[in-house]
């Protein structure tokens, strides 16, 4: 029997089938469980219920030579469409009446094309969406990389929110002229129902289900009220709303609610185990007249111990507010496939693929988002940007000619061009431009390169621009999967700026490693060889009190990292979440398994500067008051930690907030650093931000953090320390060394305190991974480079662990582990006729190994500094 299961995304939810479908191509698997929705789908009686879309097709049928040789993959028939003059023309069907809203559908087609193709062509299964009021919307569902050689599986999925008047599902892509084969198409339905009760939901057995009573069909059995009263609801209507079930006969609803966290709640304490990765799925409602729609919403979760009692329950709305919830479902999450290397095929590094960037065209390819106006231009820097130059290799003039925009009277107003068919997937692009605003503007405005794929936004780059003269905007991006449309545009000044662009470059990077070893000498005389055990430069991780639950994450720790930071037992909302009301006892923990196991640790954070991450009591008091809890914070927690804690965040994210700026004052960045160094003199004391390195973010490039670092040492603050968080997504080697060499100049040790990256192929990550790491470790200004957790589930960001949650290491942490080894000096050789012999090796212990006609073992340690260290040997 087929396994079903549920496959989960950050946006968007969907149901999975993970068995050969081309054995049940009749419409029909496993009895009754799921239906082909399409009719006549092996073109078995022509093309009847199909139509072509202002073009032509017939069914082949009989033997394969009828048609340039080429064989029906399943069946006797195929369509063929052909007389093409547009992409988007090609073989539809009307499913109106078989489709329903909230339910989610799998789509499986094979298809190939015949006709003047490169080596391979696009098909994509698309939705065309008609409205009463007359709008029509366009829904990508799949698309397949296919040729003149072979068949090709085609798979997506999609769910309606709302039903549409009309629903026609329908195949394009390939380029006009060139011919679309079509073998069979199945569209196949099921909704989430299965766990009791109905047929609908082929997803999990009763057994495998953790709720008991997911959809109230046995009344509230199971279910109790969590400090507030439960009833169970077929619907509720009034004058402002009418909410009926979503699944079943009836939802239940959480009412009196007094407090955020009273909610609806389950005991599922002997259906979970720990170590295992569960999954969440539930549609859920607020009941106000603003919010009348079921929300489907999902999660993760995993249990690092054995717990005696485990609920699950649902919270959050303000009090007063009742919750609606109509299914909740847990399960075993799906065991994803590992991750395949990603193939790259006929890819030429280095070109450029924006359309006419020079402008020697005029306009060619470009076109206005919005009612702006585009004219060309000519006066803008005739170099490449400086970083472009270097990490590009960029060599030769620009133009000179830019784009000008006008009449903008909207901030994502500019130029735009459409490159959908020339990106491809896992490649890292790296964007660079010159850009300035028009004339008489007063004060600083971002300018921001853009990405609309499908939809979605994407940050491909961002500057601030403070005045007349041109600047280099920088970023870089990558797609994770197929799109179906890419637009990339400039936008970002406020509506009435003049906005110029000049020499935009969207450039395929090849992966650039740095690599660094250590020198062996090999001499005459006895036989020497020199092995690091451990290597003392900092690598670290950040740690919570409930990851020591998990013996395996402890255990990776202690034999992965030599430095930690807390991921928040240390942060003020934690510390002191309500006024006067202290909780130390987590840190004490921690610090304990720390100095238990040898571990460095770094303070992270005193205060943090976002006003969002501020508790509430903080942000409700006066002036007066606030300092005065600024004053015990710094006391309380400097005076009880002294000597423990490294290094210290004294300010967290003093670039991207101004809280205790805005309250008390321009002095106070100045009074917290002068104040922590009096109360721990032994600390270092660092600055700490993010996206500094990586060129994305108008607020926090190096040029900014280096005025802010020179602000504070005009005030004779202490700066001891600069902290890059390294959130980085898309790294660039040649980006990341040049924000590196800028912060250089102040001559203050760098770390990176919080590193991660994010792609959601394993094998990217880690290439991503060893670029930012080998760009750290080998910068001579980087001393230290802390990774912001490792294990999956328990991190900041999605998709950047390194070990996944069921304790498998993946492609990154094998990656890092690796490069661990790497940075381990061996040497050996032989004693030279002075009795000497040299390596070069990194800091840490070793222990060498003399052979001949003696032999001796002996350990030492190799210290930072600048000069060559003697170990003197007795013989």
């Amino acid at each position: 029997m087929g396994m079903w299961v549920i496959s989960h995304t950050q946006n968007n939810p969907s149901i999975t089938i993970l068995e050969d479908l081309a054995a049940s191509e009749s419409g029909v698997a496993h009895g009754s469980l799921w239906a082909n929705i399409i009719t006549n789908h092996d073109f078995s009686e022509g093309l009847s219920f199909w139509h072509t879309n202002c073009c032509q097709g017939y069914v082949i049928t009989g033997e394969p030579d009828v048609f340039q040789g080429v064989k029906p993959n399943s069946g006797k028939c195929y369509a063929v469409i052909s007389n093409r003059t547009q992409c988007w023309q090609g073989l539809e069907q009307d499913i109106t009446d078989k489709v329903s809203p909230h339910s989610t559908y799998s789509v499986m087609a094979y298809v190939r094309v015949s006709g003047p193709i490169l080596e391979h062509a696009n098909v994509q299964a698309t939705l065309r969406l008609e409205y009463l009021d007359g709008k029509t919307s366009y829904l990508f569902v799949g698309r397949s990389l296919v040729s003149n050689d072979s068949w090709e599986k085609l798979e997506g999925s999609f769910s309606l929110e709302i039903m549409p008047k009309r629903v026609v599902f329908y195949l394009e892509g390939p380029s006009p002229g060139v011919d679309l084969l079509v073998d069979s198409v199945l569209v196949t339905s099921f909704s989430l129902n299965k766990c009791k009760g109905t047929h609908t939901m082929p997803t999990t057995s009763e057994d495998e289900c953790i709720i008991r009573n997911p959809r109230f069909e046995d009344a509230l059995n199971h279910w109790s009220g969590r400090g507030c009263k439960i009833l169970l609801n077929n619907s509720i209507s009034d004058a402002n709303r009418n909410i009926a079930p979503l699944n079943g006969k009836a939802f239940a609803s959480a009412v009196e609610r007094r407090e955020s966290w009273n909610g609806i709640q389950q005991d599922i304490t002997s259906r979970v185990k720990r170590k295992i990765k569960y999954e969440v799925v539930f549609n859920v409602s607020r009941e106000q007249a603003s919010d009348q729609e079921w929300m489907k919403l999902h999660g993760k979760f995993l249990l690092s111990n054995v717990a005696s009692k485990v609920i699950v329950f649902l919270e959050g709305p303000p009090p007063g507010v009742d919750i609606l919830v109509d299914s909740l479902v847990i399960k075993e999450a799906e065991k994803l496939h590992l991750s395949h290397p990603p193939v790259y095929e006929n890819i030429l590094f280095g070109v450029n693929i924006v359309e006419n960037s020079n402008l020697h065209n005029g306009l060619v390819g470009w076109h206005p988002l919005g009612s702006c106006t585009l004219s060309v231009g000519s006066g803008s820097p005739p170099l490449y940007p400086p970083i472009a130059r270097d990490s590009l290799g960029l060599h030769g003039q620009l133009s000179g000619r830019y784009i000008r925009v006008t009449n903008r009277t909207q901030t994502w107003m500019g130029p735009a061009q459409t490159i959908t068919d020339k990106l491809k997937m896992h490649i890292t692009y790296q964007v660079s431009a010159w850009v300035r605003i028009g004339y008489r503007q007063s004060g600083s405005q971002n300018i921001n390169v853009a990405l609309d794929v499908d939809g979605q936004w994407i940050n491909g780059g961002q500057a601030e621009v403070h005045d007349e003269r041109w600047h280099e905007i920088m970023g870089s991006f990558r797609l994770e999967k197929q799109p179906s449309k890419v637009n990339i545009h400039v936008q970002g000044p406020s509506a009435g700026v003049d906005l110029m662009i000049a020499g935009l470059q969207i450039r395929k990077r090849d992966v650039v490693l740095k690599f660094s070893g250590a020198n062996v000498c090999v001499l005459v005389g006895a036989s020497i060889k020199v092995t690091q055990r451990h290597n003392s430069f900092p690598f670290g991780s950040s740690l919570c009190l409930t990851d020591l639950e998990n013996d395996d994450l402890a255990d990776f720790f202690v034999k992965n990292f030599n430095w930690a930071v807390f991921g928040n037992e240390l942060k003020w909302y934690w510390t002191e979440s309500q006024k006067g009301k202290f909780n130390y006892n987590d840190a004490d923990e921690l610090i304990r398994f720390c100095n238990r196991h040898g571990k460095q640790m770094r303070g992270h954070c005193i205060f943090w500067e976002v006003e969002d991450s501020v508790q509430p009591w903080v942000r409700s008091l006066n002036r007066n008051e606030l300092m005065e809890a600024v004053q015990n914070r710094l006391t309380g927690l400097l005076s009880r930690y002294k000597g423990r804690f490294r290094h210290y965040d004294v300010n967290n994210e003093m670039l991207h907030g101004s809280f205790f700026k805005d309250r008390l004052g321009n002095d106070i960045h100045s009074y917290m650093f002068k104040t922590a160094h009096q109360l721990d003199p032994s600390a270092t004391l660092f600055v700490n931000d993010y996206n500094v390195e990586d060129g994305c973010d108008g607020k926090s490039s190096p040029e900014m953090y280096i005025q802010q670092i020179l602000d504070l040492q005009e005030q004779g603050v202490p700066v001891g320390g600069i902290g890059l968080q390294g959130h980085i997504s898309n790294p660039i080697g040649h980006v990341i060394c040049a924000a590196l060499d800028k912060l250089a100049i102040l001559g203050l040790p760098i770390w990176f305190t919080e590193l991660d990256v994010s792609a959601v192929n394993e094998h990217v990550r880690a290439d991503d991974l060893e670029v930012v790491l080998r760009e750290a470790f080998a910068h001579s200004a980087v001393e230290g480079i802390v990774l912001w957790g490792f294990w999956e589930l328990l991190m900041f960001r999605d998709n950047a662990h390194l070990i996944d949650a069921e304790g498998r290491i993946n492609e990154a942490g094998k990656r890092y582990r690796a490069l661990m080894k790497e940075w381990l000096t061996q040497a050996e050789g032989y004693i030279d006729q002075q009795g000497e012999f040299r390596f070069r090796g990194f800091h840490g212990a070793y222990t060498l190994e003399i052979s001949g006609s003696k032999s001796l073992s002996k350990t030492f340690i190799v210290e930072k500094g600048d000069h060559p260290l003697q170990v003197q040997i007795s013989i």
